[in-house]
């Protein structure tokens, strides 16, 4: 059986953001909800809460649809009037109040109108399995299950599923394959205990900030500082995140296992402290209510950020933090160093941050095998659902399993024996590369097991690991992903754009012109950024020293070998996901085909710093919005070209892979793909079916364009918006720049121009603006605090 319709059963935000991710997979659903009670008879207001929950899911940031339109998908229902309907769905999936009354009185309902053999599911964050179905038919137990989303839906990638003693395990991966292939979630498989995997982890790690701060007398602003990017964490760190998921919703949640997990050694130390638990008294619930660990409020006229005094309970403004520990990080390349610099450090933040992890690592250590089978689970977990970027398993390795351990034991801390053994078989990572370099992890049964990597997922690490990279500089890769498949993978910083790039990207081309391969992927996976656009420095300092040959030099290499992968006899295909700006989307969009991941943010953003897409970007544009028409047909080239400006000329950035679609960044013809993990196995595939097809390259296109008519129109509009004081002086010169280009220059309505002639003039609008010190500045000061200059 297939899923292809969904009931949620619950319109509240959870359940209306689950049916939106659904919609954002083509996945048709139904949104039940309870009839209001002075709803009458009128439809529309017996569906209130179900309209409601599809208007939340249309306007609530960040956007919880790819597009609003797709909220089209979700079909408003109420159980009173429309149960009949419950017989169309394959998956029902219950998002109500974490009530196990209200939870067994819908499955009572549900009992009553599913067809047999529908899947049934919750998304409880904490009630046993074992009494929400402990009324159910036999039947739909064989069919049920806990299917864990975080929240926002779209936006964390884990799926816990925890089956009980009666679930077919079929079903289970069915609804696993679906989960992973159709809605690009990381499953992780948990146990029937409280809070399952990662809120187990996740809490208890807050409960030990909560009594470590109070010990040392630490701000909220300290340990948010501590327990952020410095160690592998989110921005949001601990109470940022704590304000963004409610503080009623976490306190509920460490309650959970305060009532539920009396085995548990360190039970107590989820009891919230006085001052988290007075914030929920007063209603000061975090983001919801405007108010929680932080506060935002104006100051003389503008936006201003208070902290929490946990002290006075007052709010306060908040305060610089500096430790020694956290500085040395930022001078660190890698995550392994800026944790070593942070748990190993000798001031107050390194204490502090040694103390939660060593307290964190040993708990974590001790639940398994009772909250997860392995450690992949685990790190899958608190990667997927907490967004740190190494898992607690995965942190022990960064930060020397056998050194810590000493440290542990040098404290009298309790080091489980599982992990004293890996030791002593001469095991010092948790994971390692076997032999044929495939990845294993320690088990708990004192043996090396194999990490389980989906057939559908490639994961570029391991092929290097096994021997498949052929080249290699301090930008890119050429690795063989076999069956006659190249990858081109960048690694510099923000895998921006640089001549080390372009060396690979040749020697890759020069390797498909001599049949050594038969495609070229290029792709990477770097959690942030497929490419966020060109080296800006290596610009500015051309340009203050003057190097216009040099400069003119290198962009003509990059178009040219745009074109080259454009019109090349092999197809090259791009994998985008991320931030892909600038050069990044020029690449992407110069590819026979591109598979963009689901959450993939492209655009043309040169404008910000002063210049224009200068490696066939804006060409590429032009060409997609007239450059497909015949040159019979007679038209009016100046709306389609008003259109690109518009979108160049703001810097619009796509909020997902299908508004990159909708702005013309991809082809209607270009896949999205929901599971990012899966996007280089996926493009690989692609590739090949390419070649299978007998690929040709496409024919070089012309377009006619507006010229100095168009190029009028849109001067106009700009000298307008400058008066209304609504774009700069320098605003006004970059986009005079910009026209020049996208209308064809200074010539006759309806010439037609080339593919060259229009790379040629974006190479002559780039060096003009290069060489303005207004642009130089606005470059200066992107490079210098990370933020465009309205000059």
């Amino acid at each position: 059986m297939k899923i292809e319709r969904v009931a949620v059963l619950g319109a509240g935000v959870m359940g209306s953001g689950i049916a939106a991710h659904l919609a954002n997979a083509g996945i048709p659903s139904i949104l039940f909800d309870i009839v209001p009670r002075d709803a009458g008879d009128d439809p529309k207001a017996r569906n209130a809460f179900a309209l409601k929950g599809i208007e939340t899911a249309r306007k609530i940031k960040p956007a919880a649809l790819y597009r609003p339109e797709n909220a089209a998908l979700i079909t408003p229902a109420n159980y009173d009037d429309h149960a009949d309907l419950l017989k169309t769905c394959d998956w029902i999936v219950e998002v109500v109040v974490e009530r196990l009354d209200i939870k067994q009185k819908v499955y009572e309902w549900v009992a009553a109108n599913r067809r047999e053999g529908s899947i049934v599911s919750s998304n409880t964050s904490g009630l046993p399995l074992a009494d929400m179905s402990a009324k159910m038919p036999a039947e739909m137990k064989k069919n049920f299950m806990i299917t864990h989303f975080f929240n926002p839906a779209r936006y964390m990638r884990l799926l816990e599923i925890v089956q009980g003693p009666q679930t077919d395990p079929g079903v289970v991966e069915q609804l696993a394959t679906f989960g992973e292939k159709v809605l690009g979630k990381g499953i992780v498989f948990g146990k029937d205990t409280p809070n399952f995997v990662a809120n187990r982890i996740g809490t208890f790690g807050m409960g030990s900030v909560f009594r470590h701060m109070l010990e040392r007398n630490m701000t909220i602003e300290q340990v948010d500082a501590i327990f952020g990017p410095p160690m592998g964490r989110p921005k949001s760190a601990v109470f940022r995140t704590g304000d963004v998921v409610g503080i009623d919703t976490l306190v509920h949640v460490m309650h959970t296992v305060v009532d539920k997990a009396e085995g548990d050694e360190r039970r107590d130390w989820f009891e919230p402290p006085t001052f988290v638990k007075k914030l929920v008294e007063e209603g000061r619930l975090g983001q919801k209510s405007g108010a929680g660990f932080y506060k935002k409020t104006r100051v003389d006229g503008k936006t201003a950020i208070l902290a929490l005094d946990v002290e006075t309970g007052e709010y306060r403004p908040t305060e610089k933090v500096r430790f020694d520990c956290i500085g040395k990080t930022r001078k660190e390349d890698s995550l392994p160093k800026k944790l070593q610099a942070m748990v190993y450090g000798d001031d107050e933040a390194a204490a502090m941050a040694w103390e939660v992890t060593a307290d964190t690592l040993i708990y974590t250590a001790n639940r398994i095998p009772e909250i997860a089978d392995d450690v992949v689970n685990v790190d899958n977990a608190m990667r997927w659902g907490f967004g740190w970027f190494l898992g607690p398993f995965e942190v022990w390795d960064a930060i020397g399993v056998r050194r810590s351990v000493q440290k542990m034991q040098s404290e009298g801390r309790e080091v489980p024996e599982w992990i004293l053994g890996m030791l002593e078989a001469g095991r010092e990572t948790f994971y390692v590369g076997d032999d044929a370099g495939r990845p294993t992890y320690w088990t708990r049964q004192g043996e090396s097991a194999l990490v389980p990597i989906s057939e559908w997922h490639l994961r570029l690490v391991d092929v290097k690991a096994q021997g498949g990279e052929i080249a290699h500089n301090p930008s890119a890769s050429l690795l063989d992903l076999g069956d006659g498949v190249l990858g081109l993978q960048f690694h510099s910083k923000m895998n921006a754009l640089d001549e080390l790039i372009f060396d690979q990207y040749e020697a890759a081309l020069d390797k498909l012109d001599a049949g050594e391969f038969e495609a070229l992927v290029i792709a990477n996976q770097d959690a942030r950024a497929f490419c966020a656009g060109a080296n800006l420095l290596m610009i500015l300092m051309g340009a203050m020293q003057g190097k216009w040959d040099d400069i003119e030099a290198s962009m003509k290499r990059l178009q040219d070998l745009m074109m080259r992968a454009r019109y090349s006899s092999h197809p090259v295909v791009a994998a985008p996901h991320g931030l892909t700006l600038g050069g990044g989307a020029e690449t992407s969009m110069h590819a026979a085909q591109t598979l963009a991941a689901g959450e993939t943010y492209m655009g043309l953003v040169e404008v910000g710093v002063g210049l224009i897409p200068g490696s066939g970007g804006c060409k590429e544009m032009v060409m997609r919005y007239l450059g497909e028409a015949p040159q019979s047909v007679s038209y009016d080239p100046n709306p389609a070209v008003q259109k690109v400006f518009e979108i160049i000329g703001l810097a619009k950035v796509s909020s997902s892979a299908e508004e990159a679609r909708s702005l013309g960044f991809l082809r209607r013809t270009d896949p999205v793909v929901l599971d990012g993990a899966a996007l280089v196995q996926r493009a690989k595939q692609a590739a090949l079916g390419l070649v299978k097809a007998g690929y040709e390259p496409p024919r070089p296109r012309t377009a006619k364009l507006p010229g100095r008519s168009g190029l009028a129109a849109i001067e106009a509009y700009l000298d307008q918006m400058h008066s209304g004081g609504y774009a700069t002086d320098h605003d006004v010169v970059v986009g005079k720049a910009l026209a020049k280009v996208l209308t064809g220059s200074d010539i006759p309505s309806g010439t037609v121009r080339t593919e060259q002639d229009l790379l040629d003039l974006e190479r002559e609008s780039f060096l003009f603006l290069a060489g303005t010190p207004a642009t130089q500045a606005r470059i200066q000061h992107m490079l210098q605090k990370g933020k465009p200059l309205r000059n």
